[in-house]
């Protein structure tokens, strides 16, 4: 076994076997060929069963699906894979069948298993697909600890892209303050979700969180809705109305699409900014109130100033701190991630017990461009979950075109692209020095020279 079996020692999970085969003699093979994983083997489907129950950490399951009373067949051997995947739908299942069973073999991959390997067994072959499950298996567990904390800092927040941890970091150290926030991104990236989580991680959580649309009022309602009216202050004005500003007292306001106020109604928005007070429309009397406000918006909002359409002096004060939303397709991983989180959801929405993404869809949600961002991602999946007749979703069923090959999660690829651009760099910052090259680098000269050996590159 190779090294890179090693890399699974801090997961239990990942590092041991079920092996269920009916011949003793194939059995003991087997575990001595898949050294130095730990293997525990079962000869029946009631002796699979009960080891998968009792033993937490046997995640990666190589099944024979002929296994008495039903040697010549795959009965009881695909009920033990509806069985494990039922309770247990991260684990990983590779099936062992002859040649004359690729048919049923296939069918047990779509039912929800990891793989298939053919009879007579190629060891090597057996033990790449292997090492491959317990890899995919160490990161989706490393994704599952990634969403879980962020649940438990940020509610709502999955993700476990760079851009993400930072857009996490500063809701954190923001919310513990009251200066105004700006939150920019695209439409469906999550901007409300941004201002919830400001204000339930705030000291002002205990009181309401108080949302208004800019864009989707009139503007001849939109002082009203913020300010309040008196009775009789215009026509239909048949009694007091308290305004949002007074509705989110010692709370938070949420100003969403606010590069679409009204250019008028932005020089009463400022003025409120400044002494948090105002007057309710037709009213004389001047009112205080404690809010902290939050404001997002899609559009550009230099560019409004630029062209006189926002005010400079309101900008600047709304922005005292700035949220920069990423889109969903300049978040490596994080598709993948939150299509899951919103396949848990909807299966318990909707009563659905979808397993996962074949392959082809997992490529298709990594290689779209997700104009609609989350937002979009998560009606694509809710469709889905309600449409599909799984067990797996399907890009068919998210109505998405696989064509693009999958992004490449191999860490040893990364980290040779990583090299070779180092390597270039230091050499054109050198000019072509091996020596000062090497400096740079922290290595020695020969290491320098290995280097372009492998990349096959010249000073």
């Amino acid at each position: 076994m190779t090294k890179e079996t090693n890399s699974h020692e801090t997961s239990p999970a990942a590092r041991r076997i079920l092996l269920v085969e009916d011949d003793a003699g194939l059995r003991k093979q087997m575990q001595w060929a898949l050294d130095p994983y730990k293997v525990v083997s079962a000869g029946s489907r009631g002796e699979a069963l009960k080891l998968f129950e009792e033993e937490e950490d046997l995640r990666i399951i190589i099944l024979d699906l002929g296994l008495p009373p039903d040697p010549d067949g795959a009965s009881e051997g695909l009920k033990i894979l509806d069985e494990i995947l039922s309770s247990t739908p991260d684990a990983k299942v590779i099936i062992l069948s002859g040649n004359a069973d690729r048919a049923v073999a296939v069918n047990a991959v779509a039912r929800g298993a990891f793989d298939f390997v053919s009879k007579p067994i190629e060891v090597d072959v057996l033990k790449l697909i292997v090492d491959r499950a317990a890899r995919m298996y160490m990161l989706e567990e490393e994704n599952r600890l990634l969403r879980a904390n962020a649940d438990r800092r940020l509610p709502g927040f999955v993700f476990s892209s760079p851009q993400m941890q930072h857009v996490a970091q500063t809701i954190e150290r923001v919310a513990r303050t009251d200066a105004s926030v700006l939150i920019l991104g695209e439409s469906g990236t999550g901007k409300e979700l941004v201002a919830r989580a400001l204000h339930e991680s705030s000291s002002r959580s205990g009181a309401k969180l108080v949302a208004i649309n800019c864009a989707s009022i009139p503007e001849n309602l939109l002082e009203s809705e913020l300010f309040g009216h008196e009775r009789g202050a215009f026509t239909g004005a048949i009694k007091q109305t308290l305004g949002k500003f007074e509705i989110a007292d010692k709370g938070t306001l949420f100003l969403d699409e606010i590069g679409d106020m009204p250019v008028a109604l932005q020089a009463k928005l400022l003025r409120f900014l400044q002494s948090k007070q105002f007057e309710r429309i037709g009213g004389r009397t001047t009112l205080t109130v404690n809010v902290r406000v939050i404001s997002a918006t899609n559009q550009p909002l230099k560019q409004l100033v630029a062209d006189g359409r926002f005010r400079e002096d309101l900008y600047y004060r709304l922005n005292e701190i700035r949220i920069d939303l990423p889109p969903l397709r300049e978040r490596q991983g994080d598709a993948v991630i939150l299509a899951q989180h919103f396949r848990n959801l909807c299966n318990r929405e909707h009563s659905r017990n979808l397993r996962g993404f074949t392959k082809e869809a997992i490529s298709a949600l990594q290689s779209h461009g997700w104009p609609g961002n989350v937002r979009e991602l998560e009606n694509r999946v809710k469709r889905a979950v309600i449409m599909s007749d799984g067990p797996l979703l399907t890009e068919m069923d998210l109505e998405l075109s696989a064509s693009a090959k999958p992004r490449n999660l191999n860490l040893r690829d990364h980290m040779r692209e990583v090299e070779s651009a180092l390597l270039r760099e230091a050499l054109v910052v050198a000019d072509g020095n091996v020596s000062k090259a090497a400096k740079l680098m922290g290595i020695s000269r020969p290491q320098v020279y290995n280097l372009l050996s492998t990349h096959k590159q010249r000073a």
